[in-house]
């Protein structure tokens, strides 16, 4: 790689020399910046039915259901008691909200407690970076100011929505992961906590513990093949269970209906997909993941191309209605970073189970979106840019190593 001028290697040097402040003095700038744009806490679509539950749990101590209320069923979706049944899949951000209402802080309070959970994130993400990268402290300081500096990222800590939590919880399950290196039990445990509070913020949360599952497959594969295919096996002989618990967890989801819909992108035609043929739809009365298994059977082609599209666009970063601007951002510095995120993920110098996690988020996320639908925001993407980011730092660490950037 061509080496940059002496003297811009030498003003290089010397910031880094006090990258930490630089980094607080950005994520300070930005923050303000978004409390500003968004003038304090941002209440968005789906706000609403967070802050309803919360407001109930915060009344009453639980949330308590209106008395002749129907019991959610796999037939009804649970529409009888849609603000219950649904909310359960998202249960811990409206009990997170719900501390804030009861200590009578409002919604101030709400983003204020965001804030400072995504600082702990992004100080867990720098210590994350550097562990996976020798002690290199540049590739973790170009890590954590992509996390900082990404405006898909930092905005949502202003919005009264899960994924600012979501995002910090992520970050900070990866770094608890990454810790588990050469620990004994206490780190386990705190992996395991984070682990289960990062499930219970959204439905999806299940991803970041499935990668580290990835993580200990990808031990298995190198140094016990033979336990490797038995996990594998047992994984196989475990489908039926799996099949069981999601009809139950997507019970109030209708993911079919956005099939015969053709959505790339939830709730809206733009860019939709349109069968050639009639579809084969399924019976009425079958649980969700069940429904989608029949309709993959009878529609294999129609359910490719639509999957293959969702792929694309939850990649891509790009919707139809995005400005000229956040389109160039996304072409121009979020594609090569994919790149360098592929670069970093094959790095044989990085720890073999971090860059199998780093790589398993986003994957996972991508097969449950192919599964489902993007939204129409970059909600869905936002949460794995991070983990994108620390693979990215990763591969440039031996260009900075070149310039003596180390400390």
């Amino acid at each position: 790689m061509a080496t940059l001028p002496s003297s811009i290697l030498a003003a290089i040097r010397h910031l880094a020399r006090y990258h930490r402040w630089l980094l607080l003095g950005l994520w300070l700038l930005v923050q303000a910046a978004y409390l500003a744009k968004y003038h304090g806490p941002h209440y968005a679509n789906d706000s609403a039915r967070y802050l309803n539950y919360a407001a109930n749990l915060a009344e009453h101590g639980y949330y308590k259901i209106a008395p002749g209320t129907a019991p959610t069923t796999i037939a009804n979706n649970g529409l009888a008691n849609f603000q219950y049944e649904h909310n359960q899949r998202y249960i811990l951000y409206p009990w997170f909200q719900s501390v804030w209402l009861r200590l009578h802080a409002g919604w101030w309070g709400i983003v204020l407690g965001q804030l400072a959970i995504s600082g702990l994130a992004a100080l867990a993400l720098y210590s994350a970076v550097r562990q996976l990268a020798s002690g290199q402290l540049g590739a973790a300081a170009v890590a954590t100011a992509l996390f900082i500096g990404w405006p898909d990222v930092q905005q949502f800590n202003c919005f009264l929505l899960t994924e600012s939590l979501f995002i910090s919880l992520s970050v900070l399950s990866c770094w608890a992961f990454v810790r588990t290196r050469g620990s004994g039990w206490g780190a386990w445990l705190l992996l395991l906590g984070l682990l289960l509070l990062t499930a219970l913020v959204r439905p999806n949360g299940f991803v970041v513990a499935g990668a580290v599952g990835l993580a200990g497959l990808a031990t298995l594969f190198t140094k016990k093949r033979r336990v490797f295919w038995l996990a594998v096996g047992a994984a196989v002989l475990a489908t039926p269970l799996a099949v069981w618990w999601l009809n139950h967890q997507l019970v109030s989801f209708y993911i079919v209906e956005t099939y015969v819909r053709g959505e790339l992108m939830f709730a809206t035609p733009v860019w939709a997909v349109h069968p050639s043929a009639p579809l084969v739809l399924p019976p009425d009365g079958i649980g969700q993941m069940s429904r989608v298994l029949y309709f993959a059977a009878h529609n294999p082609g129609f359910l490719a191309k639509l999957m293959l599209g969702k792929l694309l666009v939850f990649f891509s970063s790009i919707k139809p209605y995005y400005s000229l601007s956040h389109k160039l951002m996304s072409v121009l510095v979020l594609w090569p970073l994919y790149y360098l995120a592929v670069r970093g993920a094959r790095l044989a110098s990085v720890w073999l189970p971090g860059r199998a996690f780093l790589v398993g988020v986003p994957l996972l996320q991508a097969a449950v979106v192919m599964l489902t639908v993007d939204d129409y925001d970059v909600r869905f993407l936002a949460p794995v840019l991070p983990f994108v980011f620390a693979l990215a730092g990763l591969a440039i660490r031996e260009w900075l190593e070149g310039m003596n950037i180390r400390k």
